[in-house]
Protein backbone atom coordinates (compact mmCIF):
# COMPACT_ATOMS: atom_id res chain seq x y z
CA UNK A 1 0.00 0.00 0.00
CA UNK A 2 1.20 3.39 -0.88
CA UNK A 3 2.33 5.28 2.45
CA UNK A 4 2.19 8.86 1.40
CA UNK A 5 3.09 11.94 3.86
CA UNK A 6 0.63 13.80 6.21
CA UNK A 7 0.59 17.33 6.26
CA UNK A 8 -0.82 18.79 9.40
CA UNK A 9 -1.87 22.13 9.35
CA UNK A 10 -3.07 24.02 13.08
CA UNK A 11 -3.85 26.97 14.61
CA UNK A 12 -5.84 28.92 16.80
CA UNK A 13 -9.57 29.14 16.05
CA UNK A 14 -9.78 32.22 13.16
CA UNK A 15 -5.91 32.03 12.23
CA UNK A 16 -6.97 30.89 8.63
CA UNK A 17 -6.22 27.60 8.75
CA UNK A 18 -8.86 26.07 7.34
CA UNK A 19 -9.62 28.47 4.43
CA UNK A 20 -5.47 27.56 3.28
CA UNK A 21 -5.80 23.87 3.59
CA UNK A 22 -9.05 24.39 1.02
CA UNK A 23 -6.84 26.32 -1.26
CA UNK A 24 -3.97 23.87 -1.28
CA UNK A 25 -6.82 20.63 -1.96
CA UNK A 26 -7.30 22.43 -4.89
CA UNK A 27 -3.93 22.29 -6.44
CA UNK A 28 -3.76 18.93 -8.16
CA UNK A 29 -0.26 19.29 -8.05
CA UNK A 30 0.06 18.40 -4.56
CA UNK A 31 -2.16 14.94 -4.70
CA UNK A 32 -3.50 15.85 -1.51
CA UNK A 33 -6.95 14.66 0.25
CA UNK A 34 -8.34 15.90 3.24
CA UNK A 35 -8.50 14.03 6.60
CA UNK A 36 -11.93 14.36 7.54
CA UNK A 37 -12.14 14.37 12.00
CA UNK A 38 -14.77 13.02 13.81
CA UNK A 39 -16.25 15.48 16.36
CA UNK A 40 -18.39 14.91 19.25
CA UNK A 41 -20.18 18.50 18.61
CA UNK A 42 -23.27 19.40 17.10
CA UNK A 43 -23.23 20.23 13.64
CA UNK A 44 -22.87 24.09 12.92
CA UNK A 45 -25.17 25.74 9.45
CA UNK A 46 -24.45 24.02 6.16
CA UNK A 47 -21.69 21.72 8.04
CA UNK A 48 -22.02 17.84 5.99
CA UNK A 49 -21.34 14.57 7.30
CA UNK A 50 -18.62 12.72 5.76
CA UNK A 51 -17.35 15.85 4.39
CA UNK A 52 -16.72 18.69 7.38
CA UNK A 53 -16.72 15.96 9.96
CA UNK A 54 -18.23 12.99 11.09
CA UNK A 55 -20.34 13.63 13.68
CA UNK A 56 -20.50 10.78 16.86
CA UNK A 57 -22.34 11.19 20.10
CA UNK A 58 -19.94 11.79 23.11
CA UNK A 59 -20.67 8.22 23.79
CA UNK A 60 -20.13 6.73 20.56
CA UNK A 61 -16.84 8.84 20.42
CA UNK A 62 -15.99 7.70 24.00
CA UNK A 63 -16.19 3.88 22.96
CA UNK A 64 -14.33 4.67 19.24
CA UNK A 65 -11.58 5.81 21.92
CA UNK A 66 -11.60 2.27 23.41
CA UNK A 67 -11.37 0.49 20.76
CA UNK A 68 -8.16 2.20 19.80
CA UNK A 69 -10.07 3.63 16.25
CA UNK A 70 -8.19 6.94 16.48
CA UNK A 71 -4.83 8.05 15.09
CA UNK A 72 -5.02 10.97 17.72
CA UNK A 73 -7.73 12.27 19.74
CA UNK A 74 -8.53 15.26 22.50
CA UNK A 75 -11.02 16.85 24.35
CA UNK A 76 -10.53 20.43 23.15
CA UNK A 77 -12.97 21.73 24.76
CA UNK A 78 -15.47 20.04 27.78
CA UNK A 79 -17.72 17.30 25.83
CA UNK A 80 -16.20 18.07 22.61
CA UNK A 81 -13.89 15.69 21.64
CA UNK A 82 -12.24 15.79 18.30
CA UNK A 83 -9.82 12.90 16.39
CA UNK A 84 -8.83 11.45 13.43
CA UNK A 85 -9.87 7.86 12.78
CA UNK A 86 -6.84 5.25 11.64
CA UNK A 87 -9.58 4.24 8.68
CA UNK A 88 -9.64 7.86 7.56
CA UNK A 89 -5.99 7.78 6.83
CA UNK A 90 -5.67 4.59 5.27
CA UNK A 91 -8.93 5.59 2.70
CA UNK A 92 -6.62 8.31 1.72
CA UNK A 93 -3.10 6.34 1.18
CA UNK A 94 -5.35 3.09 -0.65
CA UNK A 95 -5.93 5.78 -3.18
CA UNK A 96 -2.40 6.73 -3.36
CA UNK A 97 -2.91 10.25 -1.99
CA UNK A 98 -1.02 12.66 0.83
CA UNK A 99 -2.72 13.32 3.80
CA UNK A 100 -3.51 16.72 4.72
CA UNK A 101 -5.36 17.79 7.95
CA UNK A 102 -6.63 20.70 9.71
CA UNK A 103 -6.80 19.82 13.39
CA UNK A 104 -6.31 21.28 16.58
CA UNK A 105 -2.67 22.38 18.04
CA UNK A 106 -2.78 19.38 20.29
CA UNK A 107 -3.22 16.51 17.42
CA UNK A 108 -1.49 17.87 15.07
CA UNK A 109 2.05 17.36 17.43
CA UNK A 110 0.22 14.13 18.75
CA UNK A 111 0.52 13.26 14.81
CA UNK A 112 4.45 14.59 14.34
CA UNK A 113 5.46 12.71 17.36
CA UNK A 114 4.56 9.67 15.88
CA UNK A 115 5.06 9.74 12.70
CA UNK A 116 8.41 12.37 12.83
CA UNK A 117 9.54 11.61 9.14
CA UNK A 118 6.53 11.27 7.54
CA UNK A 119 5.22 14.64 9.16
CA UNK A 120 5.08 17.79 7.75
CA UNK A 121 3.58 20.25 10.85
CA UNK A 122 2.53 23.61 9.58
CA UNK A 123 1.44 26.34 12.26
CA UNK A 124 -0.79 29.02 11.07
CA UNK A 125 -0.26 32.59 12.96
CA UNK A 126 -2.88 35.22 12.96
CA UNK A 127 -1.66 38.84 13.14
CA UNK A 128 -2.97 39.44 16.70
CA UNK A 129 -5.53 38.22 19.35
CA UNK A 130 -7.88 41.47 18.26
CA UNK A 131 -7.82 40.38 14.74
CA UNK A 132 -8.85 36.21 15.53
CA UNK A 133 -11.56 37.69 17.58
CA UNK A 134 -12.73 39.99 14.59
CA UNK A 135 -12.55 36.72 12.20
CA UNK A 136 -14.60 34.56 14.62
CA UNK A 137 -17.45 37.19 15.40
CA UNK A 138 -17.47 37.44 11.68
CA UNK A 139 -18.55 34.13 11.18
CA UNK A 140 -21.24 34.39 13.35
CA UNK A 141 -21.75 30.45 14.37
CA UNK A 142 -20.86 31.00 17.84
CA UNK A 143 -21.92 32.49 20.82
CA UNK A 144 -20.23 35.39 22.41
CA UNK A 145 -19.47 32.79 25.00
CA UNK A 146 -17.95 30.44 22.75
CA UNK A 147 -15.54 33.05 21.12
CA UNK A 148 -14.35 34.36 24.16
CA UNK A 149 -13.30 30.31 25.32
CA UNK A 150 -11.50 30.22 21.79
CA UNK A 151 -9.71 33.48 22.69
CA UNK A 152 -8.63 32.58 25.75
CA UNK A 153 -7.76 29.12 24.80
CA UNK A 154 -5.61 30.78 21.81
CA UNK A 155 -2.66 32.27 23.87
CA UNK A 156 -2.06 28.38 24.82
CA UNK A 157 -1.60 27.59 21.41
CA UNK A 158 0.21 30.50 19.89
CA UNK A 159 2.94 29.23 22.48
CA UNK A 160 3.49 25.97 21.06
CA UNK A 161 4.03 27.08 17.48
CA UNK A 162 7.55 26.88 18.01
CA UNK A 163 6.80 23.18 18.33
CA UNK A 164 5.90 23.08 14.62
CA UNK A 165 8.10 22.29 11.92
CA UNK A 166 6.92 25.71 10.23
CA UNK A 167 4.94 29.01 11.09
CA UNK A 168 3.36 30.83 8.65
CA UNK A 169 1.94 34.12 9.85
CA UNK A 170 -1.91 35.03 8.02
CA UNK A 171 -1.61 38.28 7.68
CA UNK A 172 -2.42 38.51 3.95
CA UNK A 173 -4.03 35.97 2.54
CA UNK A 174 -2.75 35.32 -0.96
CA UNK A 175 0.95 35.55 0.85
CA UNK A 176 0.26 32.63 3.42
CA UNK A 177 -1.35 30.54 0.71
CA UNK A 178 1.43 30.93 -1.45
CA UNK A 179 4.25 30.47 1.17
CA UNK A 180 1.79 26.82 2.47
CA UNK A 181 1.81 25.66 -0.78
CA UNK A 182 5.77 26.22 -1.83
CA UNK A 183 6.38 24.93 1.51
CA UNK A 184 3.97 21.64 0.93
CA UNK A 185 5.36 21.26 -2.17
CA UNK A 186 9.05 20.61 -1.25
CA UNK A 187 8.02 18.34 1.02
CA UNK A 188 6.24 16.06 -0.85
CA UNK A 189 9.19 16.13 -3.72
CA UNK A 190 10.43 12.81 -3.92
Amino acid sequence: MFKGKLIVFSAPSGAGKTTIVKHLLEQKELNLAFSVSATSRPKRGAEVEGKDYYFLSTEAFKSQIEAEAFLEWEEVYKDNFYGTLNSEVARIWAVGKHVIFDIDVAGGLHIKNKFPDQTLSVFIKPPSIDALKIRLKKRKTESDDKINMRISKASEELSKARLFDCNIENVILENAQREAYQTVLNFIKP
